[in-house]
């Protein structure tokens, strides 16, 4: 039997359904959430995520800006741009689209984010929050990406309560974040965090009930690796190179971490892409319309 697809699209589509009701009531109350987004550079796949991220906020009613910078923008440049969208009223919360260029300092630009308009969840000073949320409420922001799949395994109803689950990958927007995540209090899970210098990655992986690969090695988990019934989730994507068509078209793929065949094996499935991608920016929306409303 082929596992049960963990539908990303469906699932972001029912959710900014519910954010769209919440952003008429706020408005109704004079509240207008609004998304910011710096992007620096010419990378495809990022003009292409943050264009997605701008019609995921149009079909939920929230007002958003987008500040694009060439790839050949100074740091003071960058710095500049952050501190506009930090004074920008209409801006609720904002990103700061990564990879970054060469040259320019990660960390420092995420540091000068306005914590309180960290659409990311990625400032240092929410991060904390989430390392000393062990228990209660978490009013701060969430990292997307794993919030989007912790939200995506509760919607489909897969027991993470005492769960094993296996994250391969050790990332700041992922791995680190998410195991954080899925060992709160009222979540449960019991998290291995895999790396590249982890010693029989595979044997990890099969004792997993959950597993979750964000590492961007095309088809690197196997199915013999996987435990029958488990959950896997398709996080890392990798651009494969193709040759050209007969009209001279690149036919370049993206391509997951997880092999197809896995899906033979997996009681759940969550692609890429259309998995955890559209679940990301769902929860992005989110953090913007949440911080409107605490704001």
């Amino acid at each position: 039997m082929s596992a049960i697809t963990l539908d990303g699209l469906a699932t972001a589509k029912a959710i900014k359904a519910e954010l769209a009701e919440q952003v008429v009531s706020l408005k109704q109350r004079g509240i207008n959430p609004g998304l910011g987004t710096l992007l620096v550079g010419d990378d495809p796949g990022s003009h292409s995520y943050v264009s997605g991220k701008h019609r995921d906020c149009a079909q939920v009613g929230v007002h958003s800006i987008r500040i694009d910078m060439p790839a050949n923008a100074t740091a003071a440049d960058v710095r500049a741009a952050i501190r506009d969208l930090n004074d920008a009223k209409d801006v609720t919360g904002y990103i700061v689209q990564l990879p970054l260029p060469f040259g320019i300092d990660t960390n420092e630009m995420l540091e000068l984010i306005d914590p309180n308009k960290d659409a990311d969840g990625l400032h240092p000073m929410n991060l904390g929050r989430l390392v000393l949320g062990v228990s209660g409420e978490i009013t701060s922001p969430l990292p997307c990406t794993p919030a989007g799949i912790v939200e995506l395994l509760r919607r489909y109803d897969v027991n993470l309560r005492g769960a094993e689950v296996a994250v391969i990958g050790r990332g700041v927007t992922v791995g680190r974040p998410l195991g954080l995540l899925l060992s709160r209090k009222g979540i449960d899970s019991t998290v291995t965090l895999l790396h590249s210098a982890t010693r029989d990655i595979a044997a990890h992986v099969k004792r997993a009930d959950v597993v979750v690969a964000a590492l961007g090695v095309p088809h690197f988990v196997k199915p013999e690796w996987i435990k029958p019934g488990a959950a896997v989730l398709d996080v890392g994507i990798t651009r494969v190179a193709g040759e050209k068509d007969s009209d001279g078209n690149d036919t370049a793929m993206l391509v997951g971490d997880i092999d197809p065949g896995v899906a033979a094996v997996a009681g759940y499935l969550s692609p890429n892409p259309g998995g955890v991608g559209p679940m990301t920016r769902a929860m992005l929306v989110k953090n913007v319309v949440e911080m409107a409303s605490r704001a």
